[in-house]
């Protein structure tokens, strides 16, 4: 560009010594409309060469962005990949566990079925029982204890103080009690005996464990005389080691001289079932 203003100022120099002044005036107007427009591209050229500049910074940073999009992209089809399995995993899952919810679900409806049949059978035999024996007498109890059903009777009705010898108004009640029992051959009839806190000390019995261990075989000796099946039959005693009251008074005393009959059906297939399913159940959480 310097030779070109050079090669110009001579120019005019040499074409003023041969042109005249409105010629050289003219020539001086066009050199200098020259000058102005090369100023001018030199100004855009700069322009031009700023923007270019700034275009290649601006390509680079979104080549670098558009590989970041590509590493991200192939990132989240690995990850959505992943999502896919584990999403397909998660239904399985759910599955699973919807299907171990029925199960549990008729498990315990199972165990309900025979908890009311077990309860339905208690409530008919205690029916039964109050029906055959009646509740005229408040010596005695027909009642439910634990889901067990049994009678209780006041020894004044079945023995007289200190003895096992059964009397003749319990020959009655025992009869009533046998018609139930025979009429249910796969119950079973546990008779337990109980003394107040007055030491034995007559006949060959060593203590009241003793009396109340030989009241019971008594009477069961006697419902088997009624025709109840010996295999039926528990003898059991209690001694003065559970009373209903204290043995501080001589009414109380009586109430704690008693005998119980405990009437158990033989519900095993009901028990075995409930047993297996609480297993299963504990197994499976």
């Amino acid at each position: 560009m310097k030779k070109l203003l050079v090669f110009g100022a001579l120019a005019l120099l040499t074409l003023s010594s041969c042109v005249s002044k409105k010629d050289f005036l003219a020539l001086e107007e066009k050199h200098k409309n020259t000058q102005d427009l090369l100023n001018t591209a030199t100004v855009k050229l700069n322009k031009c060469l700023a923007d270019e500049a700034a275009s290649a910074a601006r390509l680079k940073e979104l080549r670098e962005r558009l590989a970041d999009m590509k590493t991200n992209n192939l990132a989240l089809i690995e990850s959505t990949k992943d999502m896919t399995v584990l999403t397909a995993q998660g239904a399985r899952n759910v599955e699973k566990s919807l299907e171990s919810l029925k199960e549990k679900d008729l498990r315990i409806s199972r165990l309900q079925d025979a908890l009311t049949k077990k309860d339905s059978v208690t409530l008919a035999l205690v029916s039964s029982l109050k029906k055959e024996v009646g509740l005229n007498d408040s010596d005695i109890e027909i009642n439910v204890e634990k889901s067990v059903v049994f009678i209780s009777l006041s020894d004044k009705l079945l023995f007289t103080t200190g003895s096992y010898n059964i009397s003749s108004r319990a020959n009655e009640i025992l009869g009533k009690v046998a018609t139930v029992i025979n009429s249910k051959p796969n119950f079973e009839a546990m008779v337990e005996g109980h003394t107040d806190n007055v030491p034995y000390r007559s006949g060959v019995l060593l203590d009241n464990w003793d009396l109340s261990v030989k009241r019971s075989t008594a009477i069961v000796r006697a419902l088997q005389s009624l025709g109840v099946k010996p295999e039926q039959l528990i003898a059991a005693g209690r001694g003065d080691h559970l009373p209903l009251v204290t043995n501080d008074s001589p009414e109380n005393r009586a109430i704690n001289r008693r005998t119980k009959i405990y009437i158990l059906p033989k519900i095993d297939q009901f028990y075995e079932m409930i047993e297996t399913e609480m297993k299963e159940l504990s197994k499976q959480g």
